[in-house]
């Protein structure tokens, strides 16, 4: 089974950026496509990006479109999220989870996820 791990969360001022990175191991990583979700206190997870197992298509929410750009790189075993422009209510803890190959062109939500998130990591936009 695959093992992701969360990485590069921080506190980053409005207006900022951040790079997080999504590392697994424990299965074969080119397999599965990959998603990228968050979670605010008080709310429910919503799905943020998600890549395909090869690279293409990918798949953002509305309210992240042209701020977020989401990579993978199948040697290294990672998936990266770059974010840009960021607004306090992008404010959450963000998890990375594996979908089955070809979920991700059509869905984009916590209900497809065939595996375990990682723990976690925070990101914090504040002045």
């Amino acid at each position: 089974q695959l093992q992701l791990v969360e990485s590069g969360g921080g506190l980053v001022q409005p207006g900022g950026s951040l790079t997080l990175t999504c590392t697994a191991s424990g299965s074969n990583f080119d397999d599965y496509d990959i998603a990228w979700f968050r979670q605010a206190p008080g709310k429910e997870r919503e799905g943020v990006s998600c890549i395909a197992n090869t690279g293409y298509p990918t798949n953002y929410a509305n309210s992240v479109k042209g701020r977020f750009a989401i990579s993978r790189d199948n040697i290294k075993n990672t998936v990266n999220l770059q974010m840009n422009s960021l607004k306090p209510e992008d404010t959450a803890r963000y998890y990375c989870a594996p979908y089955n190959p070809g979920t991700c062109q059509y869905y984009l939500g916590p209900a497809a996820v065939s595996g375990n998130y990682g723990q976690g990591t925070q990101v914090t936009v504040s002045s």
